[in-house]
């Protein structure tokens, strides 16, 4: 059976989360392979809207395996909160629904702390993090000073492991002028989250492998966007993580080879959170019309959202770095009724054209985007489940896209709700 890797090609916010739900109707197993807590997935079901930010979006579907692999940083009361929100909600998650990486590494209470005092101190330079630990979280993971949550059942390694991370810590919270951590209270909230979590620790690097054996199907989810990528995205102003499809593989602990196809999930138009460069970015009427009309709103943060004009250049560019299969375009809706409608073809910096962002940030800040015009659209393409459902203007935008960007349309959104999905390629088709 073929198996599917979802990621955002753009800044994030591409609307992965509608399209990961409406994809694991096909799938047995929904597995999260990295980030945290600052993804902010929205499902739209029957009316009931749910919002998501460290739970697999297939969470909400019963008969399904939910996983949460161990390339994601995991605030174990930021999961505790989110599964009682959806059960009030009533969705059913139990050990038996949701499983945990045994080797993810834990997000605490000191990493939240440095991340805000971080930002709070580099002022105009900050990159405009969540504040939520993430990052942090991550560096401890590296520094091989991280509290996985299998330490969280045995309270001698858990010593241990907390003199290293606290002689860490200890020594930047110095620096930036701030009290040494609580070590007993530390432990202490630990110790007393420990009962809610382990239940749903394993060993999913060998759970997936059993069920992949088995010929289920396995739908894998990213976080954030390549845009935002630590190696390829718009450096600095990243997330920690790698947001392309090869991490499927390291973040869940199955090889390479277990990927299929990789759909890429690519907004009709562009949008950006927090700093950094964006060369479409739109700063007049049309950029607040798509703002306005995609209640572009971050659904982690309630940051708004920068607006832009589709860049073919930057997608073009994620599709042959995550080796994109084919494209989801969502949000087509959101661009009905403009008159005309400018596609980035290319950049110019100075007497220069490019085909590519370059890497140099000064280079980004200086890119200058290069459009091509179409002709916009009067009708309404809201809910639209088939092409003949499309003014043929919609279509033309579409293939044009396609062409830019050197990769199929797979799948076409055209609102929120979970059903209103044009479907041109089956991604779990063998």
């Amino acid at each position: 059976m073929a198996n599917v890797v979802v990621v955002g090609a753009q800044w994030g916010d591409e609307g992965k989360g509608k399209i990961v739900d409406w994809l694991s109707e096909r799938a047995d197993v929904i597995a999260r392979f990295q980030g945290g807590h600052n993804a902010g997935h929205t499902l739209v079901v029957g009316g009931v809207v749910y919002k998501l930010s460290l739970l697999p979006s297939g969470i909400v579907r019963p008969g399904k395996l939910s996983v949460i692999g161990n390339g994601v940083v995991l605030d174990p009361w930021a999961l505790v909160k989110e599964i009682g929100i959806l059960r009030g909600q009533g969705a059913s998650i139990s050990p038996e629904s949701l499983k945990l990486a045994e080797n993810a590494p834990l997000i605490l209470s000191l990493h939240r702390d440095l991340d805000q005092l971080r930002e709070a101190a580099a002022g105009t330079a900050k990159i405009g993090t969540t504040g939520r630990g993430i990052g942090p979280a991550y560096e401890d993971k590296v520094g091989r000073r991280a509290i996985r949550i299998a330490d969280l059942g045995d309270e001698q390694t858990l010593e241990m492991r907390l003199d290293r991370l606290l002689a860490h810590h200890d020594a930047l919270r110095r620096g930036l002028g701030v009290e040494p951590i609580d070590r007993a209270a530390l432990k202490a909230e630990l110790m007393e989250i420990a009962p809610e979590i382990l239940p749903y620790a394993a060993p999913v690097w060998k759970l997936l492998a059993e069920r992949r054996r088995a010929g289920d199907r396995i739908l894998f989810e990213g976080a954030q966007g390549a845009l935002l990528d630590i190696d390829f995205g718009t450096y600095p102003y990243v997330t920690s993580s790698n947001t392309m499809s090869g991490m499927a593989a390291t973040g869940t602990g199955l090889g390479p080879g277990a990927v299929d196809f990789v759909l890429g999930i690519v907004k009709a138009y562009t949008t950006r959170v927090g700093e950094g460069p964006f060369p479409t970015e739109l700063c007049d009427a049309d950029g607040e019309r798509l703002g306005v009309r995609g209640r572009e709103f971050g659904t982690v943060t309630g940051r708004k959202r920068r607006c832009g004009w589709f860049d073919a250049v930057l997608v073009r560019q994620t599709c042959m770095q995550g080796g994109v299969s084919g494209i989801a375009l969502t949000k087509l809706d959101v661009l009905d009724g403009f008159e005309e409608l400018k596609i980035c073809t290319g950049y110019r910096i100075g007497d220069e054209v490019l085909d590519h962002l370059p890497t140099a940030a000064a280079r980004q800040e200086a890119a200058e985007p290069i459009y091509e015009t179409l002709p916009g659209w009067s009708e309404s393409t809201e809910g639209a489940r088939s092409w003949a459902d499309l003014p043929a203007a919609a279509i033309k935008y579409v293939r044009r896209v396609e062409e830019l960007i050197g990769c199929p349309v797979a799948l076409l959104s055209t609102s929120p709700e979970r059903d209103d999905t044009i479907l041109v390629t089956d991604p779990f088709a063998d």
